[in-house]
């Protein structure tokens, strides 16, 4: 995959997250018609909010998101983004989940951030700065 970055009047940036999240109790409702409406709800939620799904995975118990998004917004509000949206429209157009579970979603998630580096990349490029040609040692 190539890089692509973004801009924006303070900077530029790529950001990527994965972000996992189940039904509340972990109940396998995501099949069929709703795993098909939730993809469409996703895809429709990230285009909105000006994001780009680079990966989606629905299973009947969980849902694996990899999404591109903006400086701006934290991992906790990306994946609040698409956990309340899809639950009120998934909730509304297929009844039986809003009979059988309190709520759509679990409450908790999990986000990790997605680069094109490694950690072990970074941290050696920041341990290495004062070795680089044309850097002064001294400080000055």
């Amino acid at each position: 995959m190539t890089r692509k970055v973004r801009r924006f009047s303070g900077g530029v940036y790529d950001l990527g997250l994965h972000i996992v999240w189940c039904p509340k109790y972990r109940r396998p409702v995501l099949g069929g018609r709703v795993a098909e409406r939730l993809d469409e709800l996703i895809r429709q939620k990230a285009d909105e909010r000006g994001w780009e799904v680079i990966a989606l995975e629905v299973m009947p118990d969980h849902v694996h998101l990899f999404v591109k998004h903006d400086a701006k917004s934290s991992a906790s509000y990306v994946a609040n983004q698409f956990k309340g949206f899809t639950s009120r429209v998934l909730r509304e157009e297929f009844p039986h989940l809003k009979s059988r579970m309190p709520t759509l979603w679990s409450s908790s998630y999990f986000a990790a951030s997605v680069g094109a580096v490694s950690a072990a990349t970074v941290e050696k490029y920041i341990n290495t700065q004062w070795e680089r040609p044309g850097k002064k040692g001294d400080g000055s």
